[in-house]
């Protein structure tokens, strides 16, 4: 009972959890926001099936597209939200113009209980600023 009545004791147990709570931080700040980039987004679709939602209007998603996307207008999410994947724990990766729409819908769509939910850093913006391709009516540009 000494130990804990020793001040130089609390101290140093006090650094002890501020510098373990410091050191868990990031992965604590990642795990909400699940942002992936150009590339990650890439492996995901490629190695793991994820599931690529446009929340983007009509209009925007004919001028272009990523190739594997599917197209659900974010007016129409909270309706459609149970028909985004037949599995719930495959990745889905949302997207918009500039990531900021995707952030605002992975927050509902972790919620309806898809487990592995991303946002496109940066939307198509950022996927074609990476040199990805995209779709347009049909053709890859």
């Amino acid at each position: 009972m000494k130990f804990f009545t020793d001040y130089t004791n609390l101290v140093l147990i006090a650094i002890a959890l501020i510098s373990g709570g410091l050191l868990l931080w990031p992965a604590i700040t990642r795990r909400g926001r699940g942002g992936v980039s150009a590339a990650e987004a890439t492996t995901l679709i490629n190695r793991r099936n994820a599931v690529v939602i446009d929340l983007r209007s009509a209009a925007q998603y004919a001028q272009g597209h990523l190739p594997s996307a599917r197209h659900l207008e974010m007016a129409d999410l909270q309706a459609k939200i149970g028909q985004i994947a037949k599995n719930k724990s495959n990745p889905v990766i949302l997207v918009c113009q500039t990531g900021q729409q995707s952030q605002k819908a992975s927050r509902a769509v972790t919620e309806a209980g898809y487990s592995e939910v991303h946002v496109l850093q940066g939307g198509v913006d950022a996927w074609q600023k990476a040199g990805m391709p995209v779709v347009k009516q049909g053709a890859v540009k």
